[in-house]
């Protein structure tokens, strides 16, 4: 019996002694996963929401659309420069971020938007005329899903084109656009009712979010943990960004226009309402009660001035018939 018990106790020690030698590797590897996903998430987080943008060099055409110029600059921005974080799979820090990617993919539904506008009014110069088969071209790869990484196995087993490359296409696209448009070889119609189509159709775009934040805040409004406000919060945020961005650069292209209607200040007044909603950056997004007392709603703040943006686009529209 005591072999028995002196063997046990050899065997118990050796564990021990096993344990404690990989213990450390073990909390190493630890702090290794941990600094990984951590201190990769503090680098690559960035909501730009930078209110002077101004398109990189390689997306500019002297002569062409200051519109357009945008629309190509903040996708090769986000593309490029900030880094697309939609698709991120796993085994990056990207992956945890949830800010971020909805503040990208914000942008590029309201570009997607924008793209479709160009392909269906001011880029043809009538109904009945042909479409412009670069800027058909970008509306569709914007129309892309900003999630679709390199490989999906759950679609195919073969490699497949991801988010970035479908938007770096589309903006290689509106480039072309924009170079065939200075040399006289695309249209890019100036005329009241192809800008008072676009404004009405961003009208509706946001419109719609309003919708979805008066949805989300009767179901949710007061719970202590809401981890979908913030999501709606950034999303909305940047579309506002891209809309601000884009509609601050479709008055040097209807400068004319926007001139002869007298439409100066209800468009300056429409561009700070857009700001107002960009510049809003709480540290925590609270979906609180309306009514409360202690703590905000920021989703309903951001609410009123969305729709605020979107009856000034409507005054427009408006002064636009007459």
């Amino acid at each position: 019996m005591s072999e028995i018990g002196t063997g046990g106790e050899a065997q118990g020690t050796r564990k021990i002694k096993l344990l404690s030698r990989w213990r450390p590797i073990l909390l190493l590897l630890l702090l290794i996963v941990f600094g990984y996903y951590v201190g990769g998430m503090i680098w690559i987080h960035k909501i730009n929401d930078d209110l002077t943008f101004l398109p990189a060099e390689r997306n500019t055409v002297k002569g062409g659309s200051a519109a357009v110029e945008v629309a190509a600059g903040l996708i090769d921005r986000e593309i490029n420069q900030n880094r697309w974080t939609s698709n991120d799979p796993f085994f990056m820090p990207g992956a945890l971020l949830d800010n971020m990617p909805n503040y990208q993919q914000g942008i590029m539904s309201a570009l997607a938007r924008f793209s479709f506008e160009l392909t269906d009014q001011i880029g043809r110069t009538r109904g009945s005329s042909q479409t412009d088969e670069d800027l058909q071209t970008a509306a569709g790869l914007l129309q892309y899903s900003g999630t679709v990484w390199s490989w999906d196995p759950t679609v195919s087993l073969l490699p497949t084109a991801s988010s970035e490359k479908q938007y770096n296409k589309a903006r290689k696209a509106l480039i072309s656009y924009n170079q065939r448009l200075a040399d006289g070889r695309a249209v890019f119609e100036k005329r009241g009712d192809n800008l008072q189509a676009t404004l009405n159709r961003i009208a509706s775009d946001i419109g719609s979010s309003t919708a979805v934040i008066d949805k989300h805040i009767a179901e949710h409004a007061g719970a202590y943990v809401d981890f979908e406000a913030d999501d709606l919060f950034y999303g909305f945020k940047g579309q506002a960004y891209a809309y601000y961005t884009v509609l601050t650069a479709l008055s040097q292209d209807f400068e004319n226009l926007i001139r002869e209607r007298e439409l100066g200040n209800a468009w300056n007044q429409m561009l700070v309402s857009f700001r107002s909603i960009v510049e809003l950056d709480p540290y925590v997004i609270s979906n609180a009660k309306a009514d409360g007392q202690l703590f905000p709603n920021h989703l309903a703040v951001q609410g009123f001035y969305i729709l605020r943006a979107r009856t000034q686009l409507r005054e427009i529209s408006n002064i636009l018939l007459k």
